[in-house]
């Protein structure tokens, strides 16, 4: 009997929305594959670009741009955003239509959408995955909320990348007193490990996010960095096709790499600048390392997290306008990112795929 017929196959779809909600579904599709499943990668722009380096003999499909994109002024996040809704609207109702189709072509047993609304489907077990159950928009905060999990009541289940208890990552973004839809908190997730290697570097920066706010904080680091004490390791998130290195003086600059890479970059740094998007989050507190924030200007999500993490005592912030790199000397007074010791049990989970 041919055993890899009985393989069922799992459409698994991050949001290109910067490189986080791509990287984040690295370690699922590797579990996928080590519990027999065969998974298809579905994406767009940078975050399609990102996993077909890392996962190049598997299955990929192009789905339609949302065509996300930030305003230059952080204050003008929300309404730019708003601004694009009805094209969002267009790709979100292209996207259920793909779908539809694509059940049909590639004998789809199972979804796995990290943020994409229209990645579902009523005929086969349908999974989101989200941190955001609260989407935080300041006066719009309630509306936003709403018609986010009006959606996510939809899928079969709602996955959240974090713990249930008060010791938590995500605070009350990630929480929320709802029996209408079926949680299940799978703990913080990485794809990336520990390693005990000699430091290289003094300090890792690593840029993410959509333009052209990435590009606006590259230009003002690069400025700041110059004045910076130690060796620097510089990674501007730029997918390209070939990697490209350059060192000027006490800094090395990629403009991006991938996951074993990056693992070993991590490892060899003794602390971080970056975004405090959610999954660099976990990614920080996987790896036990000491970070500074920058978050998106404007982008309520990575500043209630900044602030967060600062009021507990983890790591210092700064907003992007206001930041030096003297402020770095904080993150001395601050204890780091803590490791939350859970372990994913990937056969239980799956099993919403076999309920058919």
């Amino acid at each position: 009997m041919d055993l890899k017929s009985k393989q069922k196959t799992i459409l698994i779809a991050p949001l290109n929305w910067g490189l986080g909600h791509a990287t984040r579904c690295i370690p699922i599709v590797k579990a996928l594959l080590e519990n027999n499943y065969t998974p298809i990668i579905a994406s767009d722009g940078i975050a399609l670009a990102l996993l077909k380096k890392e996962f190049p003999n598997i299955q990929t499909l192009e789905l339609p741009s949302y065509q996300i994109e930030y305003a230059k002024n952080g204050a003008n996040f929300k309404w730019k955003l708003i601004q694009n809704g009805p094209k969002m609207v267009r790709a979100i109702l292209e996207e259920k239509k793909t779908i539809k189709n694509w059940i049909e072509k590639y004998a789809i047993d199972g979804i796995i959408s990290d943020n994409r609304l229209g990645v579902i489907s009523k005929k086969v077990p349908s999974v989101f995955i989200t941190h955001q159950l609260n989407v935080m928009t300041g006066n719009t905060t309630w509306i936003t909320t709403k018609a986010h999990q009006y959606i996510i009541k939809k899928y079969t289940e709602c996955w959240v990348p974090d713990l249930a208890g008060t010791l938590n990552l995500t605070g009350k973004l990630g929480h929320i007193n709802d029996p209408n839809i079926k949680i299940k908190y799978i703990g913080p997730i990485s794809r990336l490990e520990k390693k005990l290697v000699p430091k290289k570097y003094d300090l890792l920066v690593i840029l993410s996010g959509p333009e052209p706010q990435r590009g606006i904080l590259e230009h003002h680091l690069k400025k700041e960095i110059v004045q910076f004490k130690g060796n620097v390791i510089f990674i501007e998130g730029n997918i390209e096709s070939e990697q490209k290195t350059v060192v000027k003086e006490h800094v090395t600059y990629y403009n991006f790499m991938n996951s074993t890479e990056l693992e070993l970059a991590f490892n060899e740094s003794e602390m971080v600048l970056c975004r405090s998007g959610y999954t660099t989050i976990m990614d920080l507190a996987q790896l036990r390392k000491k970070a500074f924030f920058i978050p998106t200007p404007g982008q309520y999500e990575q500043e209630y997290l900044a602030k967060k993490l600062e009021k507990e005592g983890l790591a210092p912030y700064a907003s992007q306008d206001d930041f030096r790199i003297k402020d770095i000397e904080k993150i001395k007074n601050y204890k780091g990112l803590p490791r939350l010791d859970t372990s994913v049990d990937w056969k239980a989970l799956f099993q919403v795929f076999e309920k058919q």
